[in-house]
């Protein structure tokens, strides 16, 4: 279905019954990310399932500040208005992760339960932000200028995702396939006004989270690893868990371990 929320129009995928779970998918992504898991989790949640702004079915606008994700978190507040949801378990990826936990802290009242899957709460100091920003720009110019086939050729190459050369070619093919889907300037744009280096730094506001907090790593992600060892020292009511033999894009790689793990946080 179609949902407008701040004049975008959002394409919002809805599956099963029970409390709502909203899934938000990384960089590239889109709604199906998540279609390995509805019958699991549409077991027990209603699952709200959306494009996030520049990506699959949803619109990508031209300006890169519509992107920025406290506009982004405040269009998911839109949605679940005109949904009638008053509250929401919230599990994000990587991207998306960012965007689930900008908006448990923006929106605090509406989150039961949060789910940060290889996800970070953006930089610590100007300086970061800055080198981030301006090698975010270099790769938005590049999908721009390039295409998004060869943007797509290098992604799946970057050390971040080396773990996924171990899965079935067909697997690959999926995610190559869906990646492939997506706007050029929708990506880019997302770049520019979503990447780690335009958001606030949410460091210093973790602990004033009161919600259960789900941290899910892989142990070969060395990165997130680290990040999700920091942040969990910050919670109120933080668990981490890492899963053996997964890099960073767990749902992907070991999708049975990580279903599980879900079904069982909500359920607790």
């Amino acid at each position: 279905m179609n949902i407008s929320a701040g004049g975008i129009r959002y394409h919002v995928e809805m599956y099963g019954s029970g409390f709502p779970l909203v899934l938000l998918h990384g960089f590239t992504g889109d709604s199906s990310t998540w279609s390995p898991f509805c019958k699991i989790w549409g077991s027990h949640s209603r699952l709200v399932i959306p494009d996030i702004i520049g990506h699959g079915k949803t619109e990508s606008p031209g300006d890169p500040d519509r992107y920025h994700i406290e506009k982004a978190a405040a269009d998911l507040n839109s949605i679940l208005d005109k949904l009638g949801i008053q509250e929401i378990d919230l599990l994000g990826y990587s991207m998306g992760g960012r965007l689930a936990l900008s908006f448990a802290l923006l929106f605090p009242q509406r989150v039961r339960k949060l789910i940060l899957e290889s996800s970070s709460p953006g930089l610590q100091t100007e300086d970061e932000k800055k080198q981030r920003c301006m090698k975010d720009a270099g790769l938005a110019n590049f999908i721009i200028e390039k295409g998004i086939q060869e943007f797509v050729d290098y992604w799946e190459d970057i050390p971040l995702f080396a773990s996924m050369k171990r899965l079935p070619q067909v697997n690959r093919e999926i995610v190559r396939k869906q990646r492939l889907a997506n706007s050029p300037i929708g990506l880019a744009n997302s770049l520019l006004g979503m990447g780690t280096g335009s958001q606030p730094s949410w460091w210093g506001r973790l602990e004033q989270l009161e919600c259960e907090v789900l941290l899910l790593t892989g142990a070969e992600d060395q990165k997130f690893y680290g990040i999700a060892e920091k942040m969990v020292k910050s919670l109120k009511k933080g668990t981490w868990i890492t899963v053996e033999n997964s890099g960073h894009a767990i749902h992907v790689e070991d999708g049975e371990k990580f279903g599980t793990i879900v079904s069982d946080f909500l359920s607790n």
